[in-house]
């Protein structure tokens, strides 16, 4: 790990413009950082930095090259341009149907998110399994948050670690993401999920791969 903040901190620039996108990218980080409730020390460790050099950017008080925020995006799983991209005053945004994007999945089952990125505090994903469709072969995990299963339609049934459950419509249930998980659908009728994870564990490098549903 590289903690010579030396080849990182950038004088903040006097041009106005620069000044003001290098305060919104600050605050960005510390909101992104606090929603997935990564402490200053994790994410100097993740960027190769230090918890006082990010403790200095957030609160503006120095600047960082486009390689060390490249780092620190990437440790946030987040685009480096979310650091830069201007907010729409409203949150309200509609998604519709067909522009939601969708993830490689297994045959059957369609998973596709609903949070609009850039994604800040949890995520959300919708599942549409045929019958005899599933997650996938093996059970999975994904990062160390805190995630709810909860059947909007038909009936699934859902490995968790050593238990085998059997879900039906409006049940649900929360566990951890690091705990090797599997959802199928073993019965004749199509059924729905929701997923929703708190903190995100998806990846900006992912989410650049999935495709809007057709």
């Amino acid at each position: 790990m590289n903690n010579d903040n030396s080849n990182q901190l950038q004088p903040v620039n006097d041009n106005t413009s620069d000044a003001q996108r290098l305060l919104a990218a600050s605050s960005r980080i510390k909101r992104f950082r606090e929603a997935r409730r990564m402490s200053l020390r994790v994410l100097g460790e993740k960027s190769g930095t230090s918890a006082s050099f990010i403790s200095q950017l957030e609160r503006g008080l120095c600047g960082a090259n486009a390689s060390t925020l490249i780092r620190i995006a990437d440790a946030l799983s987040i685009r480096f341009s979310d650091l830069f991209e201007q907010v729409a005053p409203s949150l309200h945004r509609v998604l519709t149907p067909d522009k939601r994007p969708l993830l490689p999945t297994a045959s059957g089952c369609r998973k596709m998110l609903l949070s609009q990125r850039p994604i800040h505090e949890i995520e959300v994903y919708i599942g549409e399994f045929e019958p005899g469709g599933s997650t996938g072969e093996q059970p999975y995990t994904h990062g160390q948050a805190h995630e709810m299963l909860l059947v909007l339609s038909g009936e699934i049934e859902h490995w968790l670690g050593d238990e085998h459950f059997y879900l039906k419509t409006g049940d649900c249930m929360e566990y951890s993401t690091a705990t090797a998980h599997k959802t199928a659908n073993t019965s004749q009728a199509r059924a729905e999920v929701l997923w929703i994870i708190a903190p995100p564990t998806s990846a900006a490098a992912e989410l650049d791969h999935y495709r809007p549903a057709l």
